[in-house]
């Protein structure tokens, strides 16, 4: 069982930038995606950013241009620098780990979430 423990969220305002960082129990080499969700209140969990084992990376049109998502397999962790941070970015943001099995249904590991919240 992959723990996930994620860091860096607070409070910040407007404009502001924040870094949160997500450290893997185990190796985050192979077949896997590491990314960031985040929860509003009274909202669905949604996709920001995810980075693949080949490199490729995937952003939520609300924060291209904005966020930056790395990853450090030789550090087994997962990155995200948040710059011209907005109200509604405010949220509970989750590391993701996603295992990709061929021929199999992939599994997914979850961090217990970060606060990020930007004041007007």
């Amino acid at each position: 069982q992959v723990q996930l423990v994620e860091s860096g969220g607070g409070l910040v305002q407007a404009g502001g930038s924040l870094t949160l960082s997500c450290a893997a129990s185990e190796s985050t080499l192979g077949l896997n995606i590491m990314g960031w969700y985040r929860q509003a209140p009274e909202k669905q969990r949604e996709l920001v950013a995810t980075h693949s084992w080949s490199g490729s990376t995937n952003y939520a049109d609300s924060v291209k241009g904005r966020f930056t998502i790395s990853r450090d397999n030789a550090k087994n962790t997962v990155s995200l620098q948040m710059d011209s941070l907005k109200p509604e970015d405010t949220a509970v943001y989750y590391c993701n780990l996603r295992r990709i099995r061929i021929g199999s249904k992939s599994t997914d590991y979850w961090g217990q979430g970060t606060q990020v919240t930007v004041s007007t």
